[in-house]
Protein backbone atom coordinates (compact mmCIF):
# COMPACT_ATOMS: atom_id res chain seq x y z
CA UNK A 1 0.00 0.00 0.00
CA UNK A 2 3.01 2.45 0.90
CA UNK A 3 4.41 1.93 -2.20
CA UNK A 4 1.06 2.48 -3.83
CA UNK A 5 0.49 5.94 -1.90
CA UNK A 6 4.50 6.72 -3.74
CA UNK A 7 3.55 6.30 -6.93
CA UNK A 8 0.23 8.58 -6.48
CA UNK A 9 2.34 11.17 -4.84
CA UNK A 10 4.97 11.25 -7.44
CA UNK A 11 2.50 11.03 -10.56
CA UNK A 12 -0.02 13.88 -8.97
CA UNK A 13 2.93 16.31 -7.83
CA UNK A 14 4.34 15.67 -11.47
CA UNK A 15 0.76 16.58 -12.61
CA UNK A 16 0.67 19.98 -10.66
CA UNK A 17 4.67 20.49 -11.20
CA UNK A 18 3.27 20.94 -14.88
CA UNK A 19 0.07 22.39 -14.77
CA UNK A 20 1.81 25.45 -12.16
CA UNK A 21 4.75 25.51 -14.69
CA UNK A 22 2.38 25.56 -17.60
CA UNK A 23 0.59 28.68 -15.55
CA UNK A 24 3.97 30.22 -15.13
CA UNK A 25 5.09 30.72 -18.31
CA UNK A 26 1.81 31.85 -19.47
CA UNK A 27 2.03 34.84 -16.65
CA UNK A 28 5.70 35.09 -17.58
CA UNK A 29 4.53 35.30 -21.79
CA UNK A 30 1.90 37.77 -21.37
CA UNK A 31 2.75 39.38 -17.87
CA UNK A 32 6.33 39.42 -16.46
CA UNK A 33 7.97 38.28 -19.19
CA UNK A 34 8.12 41.87 -20.70
CA UNK A 35 10.64 43.61 -18.44
CA UNK A 36 13.17 41.01 -19.48
CA UNK A 37 11.87 41.79 -23.08
CA UNK A 38 11.82 45.07 -22.95
CA UNK A 39 16.11 44.96 -21.88
CA UNK A 40 16.36 42.36 -24.94
CA UNK A 41 15.17 44.88 -26.75
CA UNK A 42 17.08 48.00 -25.58
CA UNK A 43 20.28 46.08 -25.27
CA UNK A 44 20.48 45.45 -29.07
CA UNK A 45 17.98 48.17 -30.04
CA UNK A 46 21.07 50.78 -29.99
CA UNK A 47 23.76 48.56 -32.01
CA UNK A 48 21.16 48.07 -35.17
CA UNK A 49 21.14 50.62 -38.25
CA UNK A 50 17.70 52.11 -38.83
CA UNK A 51 16.36 49.26 -41.20
CA UNK A 52 17.50 47.13 -38.08
CA UNK A 53 15.87 49.53 -35.82
CA UNK A 54 12.67 49.84 -37.93
CA UNK A 55 12.28 46.24 -37.85
CA UNK A 56 13.07 45.53 -33.95
CA UNK A 57 10.41 48.18 -33.23
CA UNK A 58 7.78 46.51 -35.83
CA UNK A 59 8.63 42.83 -33.62
CA UNK A 60 7.94 44.58 -30.26
CA UNK A 61 5.11 45.87 -31.49
CA UNK A 62 3.62 42.94 -33.25
CA UNK A 63 4.53 41.45 -29.76
CA UNK A 64 2.82 43.48 -27.54
CA UNK A 65 -0.51 43.15 -30.27
CA UNK A 66 -0.70 40.06 -28.65
CA UNK A 67 -1.86 39.73 -25.32
CA UNK A 68 -3.51 43.18 -26.46
CA UNK A 69 -5.60 41.37 -28.69
CA UNK A 70 -6.68 38.21 -26.65
CA UNK A 71 -7.62 40.60 -23.66
CA UNK A 72 -9.70 42.13 -26.06
CA UNK A 73 -11.27 38.92 -27.16
CA UNK A 74 -11.77 37.67 -23.71
CA UNK A 75 -13.74 40.76 -22.40
CA UNK A 76 -15.80 41.10 -25.85
CA UNK A 77 -17.05 37.37 -24.91
CA UNK A 78 -17.30 38.34 -21.42
CA UNK A 79 -19.66 41.49 -22.61
CA UNK A 80 -21.69 39.08 -24.93
CA UNK A 81 -22.23 36.29 -22.69
CA UNK A 82 -23.58 39.11 -20.03
CA UNK A 83 -26.00 40.63 -22.11
CA UNK A 84 -27.31 37.36 -23.76
CA UNK A 85 -27.92 36.76 -19.95
CA UNK A 86 -29.68 39.91 -19.80
CA UNK A 87 -31.93 39.59 -22.85
CA UNK A 88 -32.84 36.21 -22.28
CA UNK A 89 -34.18 37.29 -18.72
CA UNK A 90 -36.45 40.51 -20.33
CA UNK A 91 -37.24 38.04 -22.76
CA UNK A 92 -39.15 35.49 -20.36
CA UNK A 93 -40.57 38.97 -18.60
CA UNK A 94 -41.91 39.61 -22.01
CA UNK A 95 -43.57 36.12 -22.95
CA UNK A 96 -45.13 36.50 -19.62
CA UNK A 97 -46.59 40.22 -20.32
CA UNK A 98 -47.84 38.93 -24.05
CA UNK A 99 -49.43 35.88 -22.23
CA UNK A 100 -51.27 38.08 -19.97
CA UNK A 101 -52.59 40.53 -22.50
CA UNK A 102 -53.37 37.49 -24.98
CA UNK A 103 -55.63 36.08 -22.12
CA UNK A 104 -57.21 39.77 -21.37
CA UNK A 105 -57.84 40.21 -24.74
CA UNK A 106 -59.44 36.76 -25.05
CA UNK A 107 -61.52 37.74 -21.38
CA UNK A 108 -62.63 41.15 -24.01
CA UNK A 109 -64.17 39.48 -26.46
CA UNK A 110 -65.99 36.90 -24.65
CA UNK A 111 -67.47 39.88 -22.69
CA UNK A 112 -67.78 41.24 -25.54
CA UNK A 113 -70.06 38.74 -27.13
CA UNK A 114 -72.06 38.39 -24.24
CA UNK A 115 -73.23 41.62 -24.59
CA UNK A 116 -73.88 41.51 -28.55
CA UNK A 117 -75.71 38.36 -27.69
CA UNK A 118 -78.11 40.35 -25.16
CA UNK A 119 -78.55 42.86 -27.42
CA UNK A 120 -79.86 41.05 -30.00
CA UNK A 121 -82.02 39.24 -28.11
CA UNK A 122 -83.53 41.93 -26.32
CA UNK A 123 -84.03 43.54 -30.28
CA UNK A 124 -86.14 40.55 -30.91
CA UNK A 125 -84.05 37.25 -31.35
CA UNK A 126 -82.51 36.14 -34.78
CA UNK A 127 -85.86 34.97 -36.10
CA UNK A 128 -86.90 38.29 -36.72
CA UNK A 129 -83.39 40.21 -37.43
CA UNK A 130 -81.01 38.52 -40.53
CA UNK A 131 -78.09 39.38 -38.42
CA UNK A 132 -75.21 36.54 -39.07
CA UNK A 133 -73.37 37.26 -36.25
CA UNK A 134 -76.10 37.69 -33.51
CA UNK A 135 -76.93 33.93 -35.16
CA UNK A 136 -73.97 32.57 -34.84
CA UNK A 137 -73.84 33.66 -30.81
CA UNK A 138 -77.60 32.36 -30.18
CA UNK A 139 -76.24 28.84 -31.80
CA UNK A 140 -79.61 29.54 -34.45
CA UNK A 141 -79.92 28.52 -38.19
CA UNK A 142 -77.38 31.06 -40.22
CA UNK A 143 -79.95 32.96 -42.13
CA UNK A 144 -79.62 32.84 -46.25
CA UNK A 145 -80.84 34.90 -49.01
CA UNK A 146 -84.01 33.12 -48.95
CA UNK A 147 -84.51 33.92 -45.35
CA UNK A 148 -83.64 37.55 -45.99
CA UNK A 149 -86.73 37.97 -48.70
CA UNK A 150 -88.95 35.83 -46.84
CA UNK A 151 -88.50 37.92 -44.03
CA UNK A 152 -88.86 40.74 -46.31
CA UNK A 153 -92.69 39.06 -47.10
CA UNK A 154 -93.30 38.75 -43.67
CA UNK A 155 -92.72 42.35 -43.05
CA UNK A 156 -94.47 43.85 -45.76
CA UNK A 157 -97.56 41.17 -45.06
CA UNK A 158 -97.90 42.62 -41.35
CA UNK A 159 -97.26 46.46 -43.11
CA UNK A 160 -100.69 45.45 -45.03
CA UNK A 161 -102.31 44.45 -41.67
CA UNK A 162 -101.67 47.44 -40.52
CA UNK A 163 -103.30 49.53 -43.38
CA UNK A 164 -106.52 47.32 -43.18
CA UNK A 165 -106.64 48.31 -39.53
CA UNK A 166 -106.26 52.18 -39.82
CA UNK A 167 -108.45 52.29 -42.50
CA UNK A 168 -110.95 50.12 -40.50
CA UNK A 169 -110.90 52.45 -37.10
CA UNK A 170 -110.65 55.42 -39.91
CA UNK A 171 -114.07 54.43 -41.18
CA UNK A 172 -115.61 53.43 -37.41
CA UNK A 173 -114.60 56.39 -36.39
CA UNK A 174 -116.50 58.86 -38.82
CA UNK A 175 -119.55 56.35 -38.68
CA UNK A 176 -121.32 58.42 -36.89
CA UNK A 177 -121.20 61.34 -39.20
CA UNK A 178 -124.00 62.52 -40.99
CA UNK A 179 -123.46 61.14 -45.01
CA UNK A 180 -123.99 64.70 -46.30
CA UNK A 181 -121.14 65.82 -48.39
CA UNK A 182 -118.71 67.78 -46.25
CA UNK A 183 -119.16 64.55 -44.20
CA UNK A 184 -118.20 62.11 -46.60
CA UNK A 185 -115.49 64.08 -47.88
CA UNK A 186 -113.88 64.84 -44.47
CA UNK A 187 -113.94 60.96 -43.90
CA UNK A 188 -112.39 60.00 -47.24
CA UNK A 189 -109.81 62.41 -46.19
CA UNK A 190 -108.81 61.27 -43.38
CA UNK A 191 -108.89 57.50 -44.17
CA UNK A 192 -106.79 58.16 -47.17
CA UNK A 193 -104.06 60.24 -44.97
CA UNK A 194 -103.95 57.56 -42.52
CA UNK A 195 -103.67 55.10 -45.17
CA UNK A 196 -100.93 56.60 -47.10
CA UNK A 197 -98.95 56.93 -43.53
CA UNK A 198 -99.72 53.59 -42.20
CA UNK A 199 -98.24 52.31 -45.76
CA UNK A 200 -95.32 54.88 -45.47
CA UNK A 201 -94.21 53.76 -41.95
CA UNK A 202 -94.68 49.97 -43.19
CA UNK A 203 -92.53 50.77 -46.03
CA UNK A 204 -89.65 52.52 -43.95
CA UNK A 205 -89.87 49.79 -41.40
CA UNK A 206 -89.54 46.99 -43.95
CA UNK A 207 -86.51 48.62 -45.44
CA UNK A 208 -84.91 49.13 -42.25
CA UNK A 209 -85.18 45.53 -41.03
CA UNK A 210 -84.55 43.66 -44.74
CA UNK A 211 -82.48 46.04 -46.83
CA UNK A 212 -78.58 46.08 -47.02
CA UNK A 213 -78.75 49.51 -48.50
CA UNK A 214 -82.08 51.39 -46.46
CA UNK A 215 -80.86 54.72 -47.64
CA UNK A 216 -80.84 53.73 -51.46
CA UNK A 217 -84.01 52.08 -51.26
CA UNK A 218 -85.56 55.21 -48.91
CA UNK A 219 -84.28 57.19 -52.42
CA UNK A 220 -86.43 54.89 -54.34
CA UNK A 221 -89.11 55.17 -52.15
CA UNK A 222 -88.11 59.17 -52.27
CA UNK A 223 -89.17 58.66 -56.10
CA UNK A 224 -91.47 56.18 -56.40
CA UNK A 225 -94.59 59.09 -57.08
CA UNK A 226 -92.42 61.62 -57.88
CA UNK A 227 -93.18 64.22 -60.16
CA UNK A 228 -90.98 66.01 -62.13
CA UNK A 229 -91.24 69.53 -63.10
CA UNK A 230 -91.88 71.27 -66.12
CA UNK A 231 -88.53 71.91 -67.92
CA UNK A 232 -87.21 74.70 -70.43
CA UNK A 233 -86.31 73.79 -73.41
CA UNK A 234 -86.09 76.85 -75.35
CA UNK A 235 -83.13 78.42 -72.87
CA UNK A 236 -79.85 79.02 -74.86
CA UNK A 237 -76.50 79.27 -73.28
CA UNK A 238 -75.69 83.02 -72.68
CA UNK A 239 -79.61 83.23 -71.18
CA UNK A 240 -78.54 80.24 -69.07
CA UNK A 241 -75.58 81.95 -67.24
CA UNK A 242 -77.38 85.32 -66.81
CA UNK A 243 -80.40 83.82 -65.49
CA UNK A 244 -77.97 82.13 -62.65
CA UNK A 245 -75.96 85.11 -62.23
CA UNK A 246 -79.17 87.24 -61.95
CA UNK A 247 -81.01 83.94 -59.44
CA UNK A 248 -77.46 83.97 -57.45
CA UNK A 249 -77.69 88.08 -56.62
CA UNK A 250 -81.41 88.05 -56.45
CA UNK A 251 -82.31 85.23 -54.37
CA UNK A 252 -78.69 84.20 -52.52
CA UNK A 253 -77.09 87.86 -52.09
CA UNK A 254 -73.71 86.01 -53.93
CA UNK A 255 -71.84 87.89 -56.20
CA UNK A 256 -70.02 86.33 -59.47
CA UNK A 257 -68.32 88.05 -62.92
CA UNK A 258 -69.86 87.10 -65.77
CA UNK A 259 -66.43 85.38 -66.80
CA UNK A 260 -66.18 82.81 -63.69
CA UNK A 261 -69.79 81.75 -65.00
CA UNK A 262 -68.68 81.21 -68.65
CA UNK A 263 -65.59 79.19 -67.15
CA UNK A 264 -67.97 77.55 -65.00
CA UNK A 265 -70.63 76.01 -67.52
CA UNK A 266 -68.13 75.65 -70.19
CA UNK A 267 -65.99 73.52 -67.56
CA UNK A 268 -69.45 71.67 -67.55
CA UNK A 269 -69.09 71.07 -71.07
CA UNK A 270 -65.38 69.60 -70.78
CA UNK A 271 -65.08 67.75 -67.93
CA UNK A 272 -67.18 65.37 -65.21
CA UNK A 273 -64.64 67.14 -62.63
CA UNK A 274 -64.08 70.59 -61.51
CA UNK A 275 -61.84 71.72 -59.27
CA UNK A 276 -62.28 75.00 -57.93
CA UNK A 277 -58.81 76.95 -56.46
CA UNK A 278 -57.66 79.94 -54.25
CA UNK A 279 -57.55 81.64 -51.21
CA UNK A 280 -60.57 81.19 -48.50
CA UNK A 281 -63.66 82.99 -48.80
CA UNK A 282 -63.87 83.51 -52.34
CA UNK A 283 -66.70 81.76 -52.71
CA UNK A 284 -65.32 78.17 -54.29
CA UNK A 285 -67.90 75.93 -51.97
CA UNK A 286 -70.80 78.67 -52.97
CA UNK A 287 -70.76 78.97 -56.14
CA UNK A 288 -71.58 75.21 -56.92
CA UNK A 289 -74.49 75.08 -54.45
CA UNK A 290 -75.87 78.17 -55.58
CA UNK A 291 -75.97 77.05 -59.11
CA UNK A 292 -77.38 73.48 -58.06
CA UNK A 293 -80.35 75.91 -56.42
CA UNK A 294 -80.66 77.74 -59.69
CA UNK A 295 -81.19 74.48 -61.30
CA UNK A 296 -83.22 73.49 -58.50
CA UNK A 297 -81.58 70.28 -57.45
CA UNK A 298 -79.47 71.43 -54.46
CA UNK A 299 -75.98 69.87 -54.39
CA UNK A 300 -74.67 67.33 -52.19
CA UNK A 301 -71.68 68.35 -49.71
CA UNK A 302 -69.32 66.03 -48.86
CA UNK A 303 -66.45 67.36 -46.36
CA UNK A 304 -63.37 65.64 -47.02
CA UNK A 305 -61.06 64.55 -43.78
CA UNK A 306 -57.48 63.88 -43.49
CA UNK A 307 -57.97 60.44 -42.82
CA UNK A 308 -59.59 59.52 -46.50
CA UNK A 309 -57.61 56.96 -47.74
CA UNK A 310 -58.98 54.70 -50.60
CA UNK A 311 -62.51 54.22 -52.48
CA UNK A 312 -64.53 52.58 -49.05
CA UNK A 313 -64.44 56.50 -47.77
CA UNK A 314 -66.89 58.18 -50.54
CA UNK A 315 -68.92 54.78 -51.96
CA UNK A 316 -68.55 52.96 -48.69
CA UNK A 317 -68.80 49.21 -48.25
CA UNK A 318 -70.00 45.73 -47.12
CA UNK A 319 -70.01 44.27 -43.90
CA UNK A 320 -69.79 41.17 -43.23
CA UNK A 321 -70.34 41.37 -39.71
CA UNK A 322 -74.11 43.13 -40.14
CA UNK A 323 -74.50 41.95 -43.75
CA UNK A 324 -75.54 45.49 -44.86
CA UNK A 325 -73.76 47.81 -46.72
CA UNK A 326 -72.35 51.31 -44.96
CA UNK A 327 -73.55 53.93 -47.00
CA UNK A 328 -72.14 57.16 -47.54
CA UNK A 329 -74.24 60.50 -48.64
CA UNK A 330 -71.58 60.58 -51.44
CA UNK A 331 -72.85 56.86 -52.23
CA UNK A 332 -76.99 58.30 -51.84
CA UNK A 333 -75.72 61.66 -54.37
CA UNK A 334 -74.69 59.30 -56.96
CA UNK A 335 -77.70 56.79 -56.78
CA UNK A 336 -79.93 59.75 -56.52
CA UNK A 337 -78.54 61.49 -59.81
CA UNK A 338 -79.77 58.28 -61.56
CA UNK A 339 -83.49 58.70 -61.13
CA UNK A 340 -83.55 62.51 -61.98
CA UNK A 341 -83.58 63.88 -65.50
CA UNK A 342 -81.66 67.37 -64.30
CA UNK A 343 -78.06 68.06 -63.83
CA UNK A 344 -77.10 66.98 -60.35
CA UNK A 345 -73.86 68.06 -58.45
CA UNK A 346 -71.61 66.38 -55.33
CA UNK A 347 -69.07 69.11 -53.86
CA UNK A 348 -65.75 67.74 -52.55
CA UNK A 349 -65.01 70.32 -50.25
CA UNK A 350 -61.88 71.19 -49.10
CA UNK A 351 -60.80 68.12 -51.55
CA UNK A 352 -57.28 67.98 -50.78
CA UNK A 353 -56.76 67.69 -47.13
CA UNK A 354 -56.41 63.91 -48.32
CA UNK A 355 -54.53 62.86 -51.23
CA UNK A 356 -56.71 62.81 -54.15
CA UNK A 357 -55.57 60.18 -56.51
CA UNK A 358 -55.91 58.06 -53.27
CA UNK A 359 -59.45 58.36 -52.13
CA UNK A 360 -60.80 59.21 -55.60
CA UNK A 361 -59.25 56.58 -57.90
CA UNK A 362 -61.48 54.37 -59.02
CA UNK A 363 -64.44 57.50 -60.23
CA UNK A 364 -61.51 59.02 -62.01
CA UNK A 365 -60.51 55.97 -63.79
CA UNK A 366 -64.15 55.14 -64.48
CA UNK A 367 -65.18 58.76 -66.04
CA UNK A 368 -62.06 58.12 -68.20
CA UNK A 369 -63.99 55.37 -70.28
CA UNK A 370 -65.15 56.45 -73.63
CA UNK A 371 -68.20 54.48 -73.63
CA UNK A 372 -70.89 55.74 -71.36
CA UNK A 373 -72.07 52.24 -70.20
CA UNK A 374 -68.68 51.43 -68.99
CA UNK A 375 -69.46 53.92 -65.93
CA UNK A 376 -69.76 51.70 -63.52
CA UNK A 377 -68.83 50.95 -59.75
CA UNK A 378 -68.75 47.35 -58.76
CA UNK A 379 -70.45 47.71 -54.96
CA UNK A 380 -71.23 44.40 -54.15
CA UNK A 381 -70.63 40.79 -55.95
CA UNK A 382 -73.86 39.50 -56.33
CA UNK A 383 -77.80 40.86 -56.05
CA UNK A 384 -80.06 40.57 -53.60
CA UNK A 385 -84.11 40.11 -53.94
CA UNK A 386 -84.59 43.67 -51.92
CA UNK A 387 -81.61 45.81 -53.27
CA UNK A 388 -82.32 49.02 -54.77
CA UNK A 389 -83.88 48.94 -58.21
CA UNK A 390 -81.20 51.37 -59.86
CA UNK A 391 -78.40 48.33 -58.90
CA UNK A 392 -77.48 45.92 -61.38
CA UNK A 393 -75.86 42.92 -60.26
CA UNK A 394 -74.32 44.90 -57.40
CA UNK A 395 -73.16 47.68 -59.64
CA UNK A 396 -73.69 51.22 -59.86
CA UNK A 397 -74.11 53.42 -62.80
CA UNK A 398 -72.62 56.93 -62.98
CA UNK A 399 -74.90 59.02 -65.07
CA UNK A 400 -74.04 61.28 -67.56
CA UNK A 401 -76.09 63.86 -65.07
CA UNK A 402 -73.71 63.77 -62.68
CA UNK A 403 -70.95 66.57 -61.97
CA UNK A 404 -68.30 66.04 -59.35
CA UNK A 405 -67.20 69.97 -57.79
CA UNK A 406 -63.68 70.14 -55.76
CA UNK A 407 -62.96 72.99 -53.73
CA UNK A 408 -58.99 73.39 -52.65
CA UNK A 409 -57.36 75.24 -51.11
CA UNK A 410 -53.41 75.95 -50.97
CA UNK A 411 -52.13 76.08 -47.72
CA UNK A 412 -49.58 74.43 -45.02
CA UNK A 413 -52.33 72.09 -44.42
CA UNK A 414 -53.61 70.32 -47.66
CA UNK A 415 -52.00 67.91 -50.47
CA UNK A 416 -50.82 69.32 -53.69
CA UNK A 417 -52.83 67.95 -56.27
CA UNK A 418 -51.12 66.09 -59.04
CA UNK A 419 -51.03 66.24 -62.68
CA UNK A 420 -52.83 63.27 -62.86
CA UNK A 421 -55.78 64.60 -61.28
CA UNK A 422 -55.46 68.21 -62.86
CA UNK A 423 -55.07 66.62 -66.24
CA UNK A 424 -58.67 64.89 -65.92
CA UNK A 425 -60.51 68.00 -64.29
CA UNK A 426 -61.16 71.62 -65.29
CA UNK A 427 -59.51 73.98 -62.65
CA UNK A 428 -61.13 77.33 -62.10
CA UNK A 429 -59.44 79.85 -60.05
CA UNK A 430 -61.64 82.41 -57.48
CA UNK A 431 -59.21 84.49 -55.96
CA UNK A 432 -61.28 87.83 -56.14
CA UNK A 433 -64.95 88.54 -54.96
CA UNK A 434 -66.88 90.02 -57.33
CA UNK A 435 -67.83 93.39 -56.38
CA UNK A 436 -72.17 93.57 -55.91
CA UNK A 437 -75.02 94.84 -57.73
CA UNK A 438 -78.32 95.31 -58.29
CA UNK A 439 -80.80 93.42 -60.39
CA UNK A 440 -84.30 91.95 -60.97
CA UNK A 441 -85.59 89.37 -58.79
CA UNK A 442 -84.96 85.97 -60.94
CA UNK A 443 -86.71 82.19 -60.49
CA UNK A 444 -85.31 79.37 -60.59
CA UNK A 445 -85.13 77.40 -64.00
CA UNK A 446 -85.78 73.77 -64.79
CA UNK A 447 -83.45 72.35 -67.47
CA UNK A 448 -83.29 68.71 -68.47
CA UNK A 449 -79.21 67.26 -68.24
CA UNK A 450 -80.00 66.22 -71.78
CA UNK A 451 -81.10 69.96 -73.05
CA UNK A 452 -78.05 70.75 -71.32
CA UNK A 453 -76.01 68.64 -73.55
CA UNK A 454 -77.54 69.31 -76.58
CA UNK A 455 -77.12 72.74 -75.98
CA UNK A 456 -72.94 72.02 -75.68
CA UNK A 457 -73.11 69.82 -78.55
CA UNK A 458 -74.78 72.94 -80.47
CA UNK A 459 -72.26 75.09 -79.56
CA UNK A 460 -69.11 72.78 -81.07
CA UNK A 461 -71.35 73.26 -84.10
CA UNK A 462 -72.30 77.07 -83.89
CA UNK A 463 -68.96 78.03 -82.67
CA UNK A 464 -65.94 75.57 -84.52
CA UNK A 465 -62.79 76.94 -83.29
CA UNK A 466 -60.74 79.14 -86.07
CA UNK A 467 -58.43 76.90 -88.22
CA UNK A 468 -55.62 80.11 -88.01
CA UNK A 469 -56.07 79.70 -84.31
CA UNK A 470 -55.77 76.25 -84.36
CA UNK A 471 -52.40 76.99 -86.36
CA UNK A 472 -51.36 79.14 -84.04
CA UNK A 473 -51.94 76.82 -81.04
CA UNK A 474 -49.84 73.98 -82.78
CA UNK A 475 -46.84 76.48 -83.15
CA UNK A 476 -47.05 76.72 -79.26
CA UNK A 477 -47.50 73.11 -78.52
CA UNK A 478 -44.00 72.61 -81.15
CA UNK A 479 -42.38 75.46 -79.54
CA UNK A 480 -42.92 74.05 -75.74
CA UNK A 481 -41.91 70.44 -76.84
CA UNK A 482 -38.42 71.61 -77.68
CA UNK A 483 -37.78 74.31 -75.35
CA UNK A 484 -39.56 72.77 -72.36
CA UNK A 485 -40.36 68.88 -72.85
CA UNK A 486 -43.93 70.18 -72.51
CA UNK A 487 -47.60 69.13 -74.52
CA UNK A 488 -50.77 69.73 -74.58
CA UNK A 489 -51.11 66.45 -75.06
CA UNK A 490 -54.75 64.24 -76.17
CA UNK A 491 -57.09 64.70 -72.91
CA UNK A 492 -56.27 68.64 -73.11
CA UNK A 493 -56.75 69.25 -77.15
CA UNK A 494 -59.94 67.57 -76.06
CA UNK A 495 -61.10 69.45 -73.71
CA UNK A 496 -59.67 72.58 -75.54
CA UNK A 497 -62.52 71.73 -78.03
CA UNK A 498 -65.28 71.06 -76.06
CA UNK A 499 -64.26 74.08 -73.76
CA UNK A 500 -64.02 77.27 -76.14
CA UNK A 501 -67.69 76.96 -78.29
CA UNK A 502 -69.03 76.56 -74.98
CA UNK A 503 -67.16 79.57 -73.82
CA UNK A 504 -67.93 81.35 -76.88
CA UNK A 505 -71.80 80.66 -76.97
CA UNK A 506 -72.11 81.65 -73.13
CA UNK A 507 -70.20 85.05 -74.15
CA UNK A 508 -66.55 84.62 -74.10
CA UNK A 509 -63.89 85.27 -76.99
CA UNK A 510 -62.76 82.05 -78.81
CA UNK A 511 -58.92 83.84 -77.73
CA UNK A 512 -60.32 84.07 -74.28
CA UNK A 513 -60.98 80.45 -73.94
CA UNK A 514 -57.91 79.33 -75.51
CA UNK A 515 -55.88 81.52 -73.42
CA UNK A 516 -57.52 80.31 -70.15
CA UNK A 517 -56.99 76.82 -71.41
CA UNK A 518 -52.90 77.10 -72.23
CA UNK A 519 -52.93 78.69 -68.85
CA UNK A 520 -54.13 76.78 -66.27
CA UNK A 521 -53.90 73.29 -68.10
CA UNK A 522 -50.27 73.93 -69.61
CA UNK A 523 -48.22 76.19 -68.48
CA UNK A 524 -49.33 75.08 -65.22
CA UNK A 525 -46.63 71.95 -65.39
CA UNK A 526 -44.43 74.47 -64.96
CA UNK A 527 -45.00 74.09 -61.27
CA UNK A 528 -44.02 70.65 -60.87
CA UNK A 529 -40.51 71.51 -62.68
CA UNK A 530 -37.35 72.98 -61.89
CA UNK A 531 -38.06 76.77 -62.44
CA UNK A 532 -35.14 77.98 -61.99
CA UNK A 533 -33.15 75.99 -64.67
CA UNK A 534 -35.51 77.36 -67.26
CA UNK A 535 -36.63 80.74 -65.73
CA UNK A 536 -34.21 82.28 -68.50
CA UNK A 537 -36.14 80.28 -71.36
CA UNK A 538 -39.41 81.77 -70.27
CA UNK A 539 -38.73 85.15 -70.88
CA UNK A 540 -38.06 83.97 -74.69
CA UNK A 541 -41.57 81.93 -74.18
CA UNK A 542 -43.44 85.10 -73.10
CA UNK A 543 -42.26 86.79 -76.11
CA UNK A 544 -42.90 84.16 -78.49
CA UNK A 545 -46.57 84.22 -77.18
CA UNK A 546 -46.51 87.45 -77.91
CA UNK A 547 -45.24 87.75 -81.39
CA UNK A 548 -47.94 84.39 -82.40
CA UNK A 549 -50.73 85.62 -80.31
CA UNK A 550 -50.52 89.48 -80.59
CA UNK A 551 -49.62 91.67 -77.86
CA UNK A 552 -52.41 91.19 -75.14
CA UNK A 553 -53.46 88.24 -77.35
CA UNK A 554 -52.90 86.04 -74.29
CA UNK A 555 -52.93 87.82 -71.02
CA UNK A 556 -53.67 85.08 -68.74
CA UNK A 557 -51.09 83.11 -70.07
CA UNK A 558 -48.13 85.84 -70.15
CA UNK A 559 -49.60 87.31 -66.59
CA UNK A 560 -49.23 83.69 -65.37
CA UNK A 561 -45.76 83.04 -66.65
CA UNK A 562 -44.45 85.97 -65.05
CA UNK A 563 -46.13 85.18 -61.72
CA UNK A 564 -43.96 81.51 -61.76
CA UNK A 565 -40.96 83.82 -62.54
CA UNK A 566 -41.66 86.14 -60.02
CA UNK A 567 -42.44 83.57 -57.07
CA UNK A 568 -38.94 81.75 -57.98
Amino acid sequence: MSEFLGFAWELLAKVVYNVVAVVSSILNLLVFGWVEYFNIFMTYFTTFDLVGKIGAVILFAMLIAVPVLIVAILVHRYRINRRLHRDDTSNKALYREIGRLNKQVLDLMDEKNKLLALKVNAMGGTKQIPYVGASALADDHLPTVGNVVGAAAGAATGAAAGEGAAATAVMSGNASLALDGAGVKDAAAAMAKATVEAKTLAEEKEIAQANRFPKLSLVDLKYRDWESPVYDDAISLEDFVDSFRAFACSQMKLYYTPEIIRRFVAGMAASKLLILEGISGTGKTSLPYSFSRYLDNPATIVSVQPSFRDRTEVLGYFNEFSKRFNETEFLRAVYEAGLRQDPSMIVLDEMNLARVEYYFAEILSVLEMPSHDEWVLDLVPTQWAADPKALHDGKLTIVDSLWFIGTANNDDSTFTITDKVYDRAIPIELNERADAFECEPHERVHVTADHLQYLFQKAKVEYVIDEELLQKMHKLDQYLQTRFKLAFGNRIIKQMYDFIPVYVACGGTELGGMDYIIARKVLKKFESMNVSFVRDEMKGLIEYIEKTFGEGGLPDSVMYLQRIQNFY
